[in-house]
């Protein structure tokens, strides 16, 4: 079979890791209470990627499945406006029982809440983007859940494997870690098929691989193989590499390390040339004619600022594809951080004069260089 071989990749090589978390690792299934040891269990495998000198990010399940209990809502599939509920009680627990794990460690957290629409949609994933980019430079671990509390059918993910894959995309992450009740993909469902065999990498998710996926087999999780293999050929062709491991055992990174049952997806070659490939392949709303200043500190590595713009040319809302002009010609593209009437208003102005010219604090640069394909 083309697509497989005997690679095994390591977490400890991890610029950057996102771990997605499962409603079933996280709480117990039978009284919906916290698992208190498992969580204080994956902070300690969490502050050794951070004194590696990873970021990390943290996608976590669990919020319905805390706030059902306390809300004495029935187990089963609930209404949409039950589980809406649920979330809002289960998030703040969620977050605080995070904090609380983390916290012995120095680590401090931070709640990100998104929905479909947030990656989507261009202004509010570089919104999305600039705020995780903040929160990680600072040392954070930010812990992300589908805003389940506001989202509806039409904008949700419907399970944080997918969300996990997008966030990993988002942040450039180059390794995502699935952790729930599988140890890995295999050729047949397991439960079933006793001739079915675990995979333990995979270069390429091909339909053959996507053939291989079953269903959910968890009470507390709506994700199955489906949606793993799904968000595998996200991540990895996003440049991210990926796992699915099975969770359950105090530290599971450690225990992926140590040589535990997995399945590894190999990335597609590296997160920022990917991102740069998708953006160089949108078509441009509008124009910045900038000036030879400009043009040489892009060329640099630097941002576009607003003082080197000279002119601006087309119709475009923040976040959409802007081409950049030269004195000499054609520079590349970029996403812009503003909109043409905004841009309009600040060009050939300094970035500390931005909030006196617009009435309100806006962000540095118009074109961040890593928004931007020269």
């Amino acid at each position: 079979m083309a697509t497989l071989t005997e690679t095994r990749l390591s977490l400890t090589q991890a610029r950057r890791l996102v771990i997605k978390i499962g409603s079933a690792l996280l709480v117990n299934a039978a009284s919906g209470q916290l698992k208190s040891d498992w969580l204080r269990a994956l902070a300690e495998d969490v502050a050794e990627a951070k004194a590696r000198g990873a970021d990390v990010v943290l996608v976590s399940s669990g919020s319905i499945a805390l706030g059902r209990r306390v809300l004495g809502l029935p187990k089963g599939e609930l209404a949409l406006e039950q589980s809406q509920a649920a979330a809002a009680v289960g998030q703040i627990r969620l977050a605080r029982a995070y904090e609380e794990a983390l916290q012995p460690h120095g680590i401090t957290t931070a709640q990100v809440l998104v929905t479909l629409e947030d990656t989507e949609d261009r202004r509010r994933y570089l919104n999305t983007r600039a705020t995780m980019e903040t929160l990680l430079s600072l040392g954070v671990v930010p812990i992300v859940n589908e805003n389940d509390t506001v989202a509806t059918d039409e904008i949700r993910y419907g399970d944080n494997d997918r969300l996990a894959a997008q966030v990993a995309i988002t942040i450039g992450a180059d390794q995502l870690a699935l952790l729930s009740d599988v140890d890995g993909l295999y050729t047949g469902n397991p439960h079933v098929d006793p001739t079915a065999r675990r995979l333990d990498y995979v270069a390429d998710v091909t339909p053959e691989i996507e053939a291989m996926a079953g269903d959910p087999v968890s009470g507390l999780s709506k994700g199955g193989m489906k949606t793993k293999v799904m968000a595998a050929r996200t991540a990895t062709h996003g440049g991210c590499a990926m796992v699915i491991a099975a969770g359950a055992p105090l530290r599971p990174l450690t225990a992926i390390e140590e040589g535990a049952n997995c399945t590894w997806f190999g990335a597609l070659g590296d997160p920022q040339a990917a991102r740069k490939r998708w953006i160089a392949a949108m078509k441009p709303k509008g124009v910045l004619r900038i000036d030879a200043g400009a043009a040489q500190a892009l060329g640099q590595g630097k941002s576009l600022l607003p003082a080197g713009v000279t002119a601006v040319e087309g119709v475009f809302g923040r976040g959409e594809p802007v081409a950049i002009q030269g004195p000499e010609g054609a520079l590349g593209i970029g996403l812009v951080r503003y909109t043409a009437e905004e841009a309009r208003k600040i060009k050939g102005k300094r970035s500390d004069a931005i909030a006196a010219v617009l009435g309100y604090a806006g962000r540095a640069a118009l074109i961040h260089r890593d928004d931007m394909v020269l």
